[in-house]
């Protein structure tokens, strides 16, 4: 059935009761997360990780799964935990562009490389600057009225998800500028031309949530990967944080594409990005 421009499949005030459930879970995670960051980092100082080995293909092929957080506990912890956290562990730069500026320029190059699991953090920080600049782009698709009808609702759940993609990447980079890398800016990634031409093709709410799916889809399992792919037990522990939250971002753009119930009780990895991905 075809719906009219601007309908959602879900009403606004259900759409928004989400978008404020995932706000609380994410300043949920926002402590652990910067506490965690910090132990990363002096983690992989103190003993450098080897690149993680590659692991034998199964005999019979199976798609490892876990379990995905429909709901997590709130608390209210405030937003500003990060900032006051991420200045605590060190790893705060005042001259330091937020990830809504870094998606836009060119991706600078990394101090002597990324290897080992400081590849896979560095990854995980371009997968978050990729999903800011998408939704930003958006956003002003959307300002531009290139979008046709966008529900209020809609632009909030847009600015919420934003926010929390740009916490998290800058709690990745801070783990890189403690060790002293360079914190990773722009989209160093090498679908980062496709995501740029399909955003522009973008025409309604719908087509920017097919194509915000994909990207979410593709971060919670990088996460999954990451768990069973690093040797650091900390950055196993930090990405475990960070994922359900994505998870979450999934499940909310499937409802309001009418994907619901939500189709996959776990999430899998066929759509997680590999660290040859990254080009920094």
């Amino acid at each position: 059935m075809t719906r009219e421009p601007g309908h959602l499949p879900v009403t606004e005030t259900q759409l928004n009761a989400m978008t404020r459930d995932l706000a609380a879970a994410h300043n949920d995670t926002l402590a652990q997360m910067t506490a965690q960051a910090c132990d990363l980092s002096d983690e992989l100082i103190e003993s450098p990780r080897p690149e993680p080995t590659a692991r034998p293909e199964p005999l019979v092929e199976r798609e490892p799964a876990m379990p995905v957080a429909r709901r997590m506990f709130l608390t209210v912890a405030g937003g500003t935990a990060l900032a006051f956290g991420l200045a605590a562990c060190g790893g705060g730069d005042k001259n330091a562009k937020t990830a809504s500026d870094r998606t836009s320029g060119p991706a600078s190059p990394s101090a002597g490389g990324y290897t080992g699991d400081f590849k896979v953090v560095a990854l995980a920080a371009a997968l978050e600057n990729q999903a800011v600049g998408a939704y930003q782009a958006a956003l002003n698709a959307a300002q531009a009225g290139k979008l046709g009808t966008v529900p209020p609702a809609v632009s909030t759940f847009v600015k919420t998800a934003m926010g929390q993609h740009a916490d998290h990447a800058k709690a990745w980079n801070s783990v890189l500028q403690k060790a002293g890398k360079k914190p990773v800016t722009g989209t160093p990634l090498k679908d980062q031309k496709t995501v740029t031409d399909a955003l522009g093709k973008v025409t309604d709410v719908t087509a920017v949530a097919k194509l915000a799916l994909q990207l979410e889809d593709q971060a919670a399992q990088t996460y999954l990967t990451a768990m069973t792919g690093v040797t650091s037990k900390t950055g196993i522990a930090m990405a475990a944080t960070i994922a359900p939250v994505e998870a979450m971002h999934s499940a909310i753009l499937r409802f309001i594409l009418g994907q619901y119930p939500v189709p996959d009780d776990f999430i899998g990895t066929g759509k997680a990005a590999k660290p040859s991905q990254l080009t920094a």
